[in-house]
This record gives structure tokens, sequence and C-alpha cells, in this order.
């Protein structure tokens, strides 16, 4: 439920909406000036302004900047008339939330308020996902709230406190280290150090001299003593970041210093004894790569003894939402909040797979954010891949009147849209921002049949 200040001079709009927002359990208070709107704004913590940008007694445009400057948490939604359009696009850009034309169909406003309310849900949730992983000493944030991933988190929690070797299987993208990180971040071994590997950056002949370090002019180059990195790791967490890229001979030397706890750093010969818990990651399938004589398999027994899998993010898109608000915060760098995520937008993101999973989806937000220029990302801000790609003639042959191009793209959306909402009208409607009703004559207006629908 928002606490909601509704101002505008005409009473008809200000029933219509009041009764709206009250109907779905907002609490409404409603003006018919600026002035009384200013001084029910400076008496009380408000969520939601929704203001017309011509009032009696003061303007809706020096309302909002008032309130912006008493509370700039609150959010605004101004109400413009045609004349007032330009306005209203300045003042977005100062941190408005949206902007409404008249004449409108108080749907759009309820729909707007709906977007407002998830928004701040959201964050809610964010915040005590933060304060979660604050409490338990966690620096690695796994953003999420989906079933799937309250199972890792459980999981995580239930072998922290371990000492027994950890497998992380997951494809690329999806935060293997991040999770290496929260299980060391709550074990007894967080105050010690995290030392991680990347098995696939260093060549066959370096790996051994990384691993177990060297002595002075144990080889051409090694020009001083140097730990390796489980010396370094004595007493922690050792990270092996996708151990199926090991090459066997050293596979050999990895599976004795399990097995013993010691090793020979090269050109010495006094054993150096460590206790270090190794987690290792693989996008690889390392069963089948023990079958193809590519990986030891005594070796997949001692690092598997404790097996997490991390689902893909096409297996968790509920927690979409959550982590494009994450993203927008940490990509973010203007005044106020950062934008936020339009419902065609949301739904382009639900509907595309992300092969490179969060990474992907990161990257993707980042992206819009570099184009975005208003207070809400659009789909055209999107990757091509994610937004379903850009016109580009190639030929002035290929080229048609703007008005069929907009009208065949408009069709094609529709279509996609409601195939996203798997048919439902009033739900495609909703991540449209349009009302049922407009939709219903759009579809009329482009000959679309409830068998176009359906199929």
């Amino acid at each position: 439920m928002l606490s909601i200040l509704l101002a505008d001079d005409e009473p008809l709009i200000r029933m219509a909406v009041s009764d709206a927002l009250r109907a779905r359990g907002h609490k409404v208070i409603a003006v018919s000036d600026g002035a009384e709107a200013l001084a029910v704004a400076e008496s009380r913590v408000l969520d939601l302004v929704i203001c017309d940008i011509r009032l009696p007694s003061l303007d809706g445009l020096s309302v909002f900047r008032r309130i912006r400057e008493r509370t700039p948490k609150t959010e605004v939604v101004l109400i413009t008339g045609f004349g007032s359009f330009s306005d209203a696009v300045a003042v977005i850009k100062e941190g408005a939330y949206d902007y409404i034309t008249k004449p409108f169909e108080v749907q759009e406003i309820v729909m707007a308020v709906e977007r407002i309310t998830e928004r701040r849900d959201l964050r809610r949730d964010l915040d005590a996902a933060l304060a979660a992983l604050a409490s338990k000493g966690s620096g690695a944030l796994l953003v999420g709230h989906t079933p799937a991933m309250l199972r890792l988190q459980e999981r995580i929690d239930a072998i922290a406190d371990s000492s027994a070797s950890v497998l992380i299987s997951a494809e690329s993208g999806t935060g293997k280290e991040l999770v290496a990180r929260a299980i060391h971040d709550r074990s007894p071994r967080r105050d010690k150090a995290f030392v991680a590997v990347n098995c696939a950056a260093f060549p066959e002949a370096l790996i051994e001299a990384e691993l177990f370090g060297h002595e002075r002019g144990a080889f051409t180059g090694a020009l001083g003593r140097r730990d390796g990195r489980f010396k370094l790791a004595d007493g922690g967490t050792l990270l092996f970041d996708e151990v199926g890229e090991l090459p066997l001979p050293a596979q050999a030397k990895l599976l004795r210093v399990l097995q013993e706890g010691t090793f020979e750093p090269i050109g010495s010969n006094t054993s150096t004894q460590v206790d270090v818990r190794l987690i290792s990651t693989t996008n690889r399938n390392l069963k089948t790569e023990v079958a193809e004589g590519r990986f030891r398999e005594d070796l997949y027994y001692r690092i598997n003894v404790l097996e997490i899998r991390i689902p893909p993010l096409r297996e968790r898109r509920g927690d979409i939402p959550m982590l494009a608000e994450h993203f927008l915060r940490r990509f973010y760098n203007g005044p106020g909040d950062p934008p936020s995520v339009s419902p065609a937008v949301r739904a382009a993101l639900e509907r595309h797979d992300f092969p490179g999973n969060v990474r992907e989806f990161m990257h993707a937000i980042e992206h819009a954010l570099v184009f975005c220029r208003g207070r809400e990302l659009r789909l055209q801000d999107l990757p091509p891949d994610i937004c379903g790609g850009t016109l580009e003639p190639t030929s002035e042959q290929s080229v048609r009147p703007l008005s069929v191009a907009m009208k065949e793209f408009e069709r094609e959306y529709l279509l996609r849209t409601l195939e996203a909402a798997k048919g439902k009208r009033a739900q495609a409607a909703e991540l449209l921002g349009i009302s049922r009703k407009n939709l219903w004559e759009k579809l009329r207006q482009h000959g679309v049949s409830a068998a176009d629908i359906e199929s």
C-alpha cells in the first residue's frame, strides 16, 4: 500500500483516480491546488505524488521541485496537457518518475502506480538481501529470491562449516566464483585468505610453479624464491576456477597434495605442509571428461566430496526484476535514483534465454543505461539480440513508408507480447502499459483474431 497525494483541479479526475487507487488498497489524499498540495507534502512523508502541471495557486513544476528538495525518495508522476509536454520531459530529467498526457484513461495511472509499488517492493527485497548477507559476514551478493536461489543459499549455508572439498558445476556466467566466495565468507576460514587460480590462464609449463612455488634458480627466469598459491592460501580457501582445464600432469600432482597435505616447491627437497580447503568450479561435465580420459577419475572423487549446481538464469526468470534493480543501482551514476524498467523491457528480458547467464544480463543492463534518455529503460535501449534487432535498410528498394513500417512493427510487437503473456489479454495490456480496451482496439485495427493469438 502506498501513501499517495493526488493534485488536480478537475473534480471528475480527482474522484475517478482516487476511487481507482483506493480500491487497490492505497491511501489517497486528493487536493485541488498547488499550495494545498505543498502543504500536505510538507506535513507528512508520502510515497507518491500525482500532480497536474497546471494548478491554481502554485504550478505543479514548483510543487515537484519543492518535494524533490525535501523528500527526494518520494516518487512524482506529472499529468500534463499537450501544451506543457516539453515541461514534463524536462522534469523527467530532473528526477520525476513519469508523466501522463491528457486525455488519459484512469487505468494508465493505475498501471503506473502498480509499477512504482512493484519497484518499491523490489528495492525492499534487495535491501533485505543485502542486510541478510551483512549479518552472515558475506561479501558475495547472490541476488535472487526464487525457490532455486533459496535452495542454493540453503546449500551454501549447509556446507560452509565443513572443510571438505567442493565442486561447483554451472554454465559460464552464472557466478561460480561468487558462490565460492560466499562459502568462504560464511565458513570458519573467513578471516584467512581466499586465493583464486584460473586453471585456463597458465600454460602447462608454468602451472606447477604457480601452484607450488619455486626456489631461486629452479628454472630459467626464476630470479628469486616465490610462494605458490597453496602456500598463500594456507589456513584459508583455494579456488580452482575451471578445474577441467588442468593438464593431466598437473592433475597428478594436485591429487598428491590433496591426499598427503604436503608438496615440494620446484627446486626444493623440503616438504611444505598446508591446511587448505579446496573449492573447484567447472562448466564442463567432468564425468564425461573422466570417461574420455581427459580428467583423472581419482582426482574427480577427491574434489567432488560436496557438489553445488548453480541454476542458469533461464531456470530462475523470476529473479530478473531484482537482478535488474541490482545492476541499475550498480551502474547508474546520474542524479537521483536510477531509471526504472518499462513493462516492454521487462517482457523482453524475461523472454530472452540469456545463454551468457547473469554476466550477459549484467552487460545488457549496462548497455541499456548508456542509451537511456529518460527515467525508464526503453526497448530500443537493450542490445539488439534481446530487443529483437533494429530495422537496417540495405537499399532504397527495401525502405518502406514510415507509417507502414510502424504499423507492421506494432502488429508484430502486440503478437509477441501476447505470446509472452500466453494469450492472456489483461496481462498483455499490463505489460504494454495500456488499458485492455486500448489493446482490444489495436488488435481490431490490425486484424488480429483469436486464431492469430492461439497460433
